[in-house]
Parts: structure tokens; C-alpha cells; sequence
């Protein structure tokens, strides 16, 4: 399919799960390697850009400020931040779904993106536990689509998006609201630790998007 190597495609499909489920759940309910600044040492060095490097500065500089403090603190600090950012009350400052970035003063995430992403899913095979309650075109959910498609391909699966159609995907879909989502969050919390995943995704984003533009 690409001159990435199936390696590549692993990497890049573990740091889409890792910012997708990140995103999904507060962090109470999934893994804490994220204040670690170890972690973030240790984070894929293969993506060839500046916002990127800037994004894993911040967060390591995050996790060295939060090792500092008690985890259980720690962590509740970072949930409490998603809950503000993501849920509420009364709505989230800066709602999560694809279709509140589409048009302003929309606040609920069920429209045309979410009828879109539950096709993309379907055709994919891919079903949506929703525990959460999530509408489709939440970020996470778009972050953990390409993570399968980019598992896939590492495994050699058969039917799999093509570099063209992959590159469609990432264009009309995350990476073309990202920025919009970031710069809610960035207005409530520029500090917290979802304005640098998400400058994270970002960067993840346009240097994926730019590697398929050369296939």
C-alpha cells in the first residue's frame, strides 16, 4: 500500500489508540502513563514535526509538575479538567463531536459528521460499544478509527483503505476540526494537559497526512 513499512503502521496505530481512549474516558478510568515524564521520554520519535516536538514538551513538563503531587491528586486534576472540557455541567466547554465544530452555536454532536461516521464504521465492520454514550463523530472515536485501520495494515488485512482514501478520511474528518477543538480547550485550560494531546494529535495528524499525500 505505502512506502511506510508495517512497523510504522503499528507505531502510528498504538499513538492514534493512545490519544483516542485518552480523549474517550477521563483519566479515573484508564491508564495514568501519561503523568509520567518517562513516558513521554520514551514516546515514538518518528514523526518529523515542529508541533509535535512542542506538543511532547508540554506534556512532559506536565507530568514533571504532577509528579510532584500526590497521584491520586494528580490524576483527579486531570479528571476534573476533562469533565469541565468534555461533559459538563451544564454542557462541555468545548464539545468533543465533529458537528459542533461545522457550524456555530451547536452544542449537541448529532448531525451530518455522525450520520457520516456511523457509515465509515459500518463499512469498516466496526462496532461502536458506546458505553460512554458517545455520539460517532467524537474525536476519540475518529483518533481510534484510524488506529484500526492503521493495525490493519501493519497485519496485512485485506480490505483496508487505500493510501488515497485514507488520506480523505484524516482530511475531511479530524484533521479538519482539530483545530477548532483545540482552541476551546486551549481558551479554558492553555495550561492543562488536553491542550498539549491535542497539539499532539494535530501534529500526529498532518505529518500522517502529508506521508499518504506522497503515496
Amino acid at each position: 500500500m505505502s512506502v511506510m513499512d508495517s512497523s510504522l503502521w503499528q507505531v502510528l496505530g498504538e499513538v492514534y489508540g493512545f490519544i483516542g481512549n485518552s480523549l474517550l474516558k477521563p483519566m479515573s478510568q484508564t491508564p495514568t502513563v501519561g503523568l509520567d515524564p518517562e513516558f513521554w521520554d520514551g514516546f515514538p520519535r518518528l514523526f518529523d514535526n515542529e508541533r509535535v516536538d512542542a506538543a511532547l514538551t508540554k506534556l512532559k513538563a506536565y507530568a514533571e509538575t504532577a509528579a510532584d503531587m500526590d497521584e491520586a491528586k494528580a490524576v483527579e486534576r486531570v479528571a476534573v479538567e476533562y469533565t469541565r472540557l468534555f461533559i459538563g455541567p451544564p454542557s462541555p466547554a468545548a464539545p468533543p463531536w465533529e458537528t459542533t465544530s461545522r457550524a456555530d452555536g451547536v452544542s449537541v454532536g448529532f448531525g451530518e459528521a455522525t450520520f457520516q461516521m456511523k457509515a465509515i464504521l459500518r463499512e469498516a465492520g466496526l462496532e461502536l460499544s458506546n458505553e460512554n454514550n458517545q455520539y460517532e463523530d467524537h474525536m476519540g472515536i475518529e483518533l481510534l478509527y484510524l488506529s484500526e485501520m492503521c493495525r490493519r495494515i501493519a497485519a496485512g488485512e485485506p480490505s483496508v483503505p487505500d493510501a488515497g482514501e485514507l488520506r480523505v478520511f484524516v482530511e475531511e474528518h479530524p484533521l479538519s476540526w482539530i483545530e477548532t477543538l483545540r482552541g476551546r480547550v486551549e481558551f479554558e485550560r492553555a495550561d492543562g494537559y488536553y491542550a498539549g494531546l491535542l497539539e499532539l494529535a494535530q501534529g500526529v495528524l498532518e505529518w500522517h497526512e502529508g506521508r499518504l499525500a506522497e503515496q
